[in-house]
């Protein structure tokens, strides 16, 4: 019976603190949004009409789960690129180049934080009757 009670108890435990942090989890709030997108079965990234044009040019040098585990803004993708063609031979993207970042933009971008409302402004308080 002592048993029971604690298991009982540790669930609750768990369920209140993954409550506590289901919206205000970075990764959370990308995970809820990423359930609900279908994944190429071969990358492993997200379905899109572009999703070829970055599997082409992106797997060539390095595994898609790289792509995954990154986070980055537009910028961030840009700054990545360059890095890549600078030290890695990254050939010039050209036209595929805003594909790509549109994709990644799209799918990688740095999650959004879900937080609470604003605080109340200009409350008018009155008496409850008794």
């Amino acid at each position: 019976m002592k048993t029971i009670q604690i298991a009982i108890a540790v669930g609750i435990f768990a369920v209140s603190i993954w409550n506590t942090n289901e919206f205000t989890s970075p990764s959370r709030a990308q995970s809820m949004l990423s359930d609900t997108l279908k994944k190429d079965a071969e990358s492993g990234l997200y379905e899109d009409p572009n999703l070829y044009m970055v599997k082409a040019m992106c797997s060539n040098c390095h595994a898609t789960t790289l792509i995954a585990q990154h986070r980055f803004t537009r910028q961030g993708w840009i700054e990545k690129i360059r890095w890549m063609q600078t030290n890695h031979n990254l050939w010039e993207l050209g036209e595929a180049e805003p594909v790509i970042l549109d994709y990644l933009e799209k799918y990688y971008a740095p999650a959004t934080i879900i937080s609470r409302r604003a605080p109340l402004t200009d409350i008018k308080w009155y008496k409850l009757k008794e």
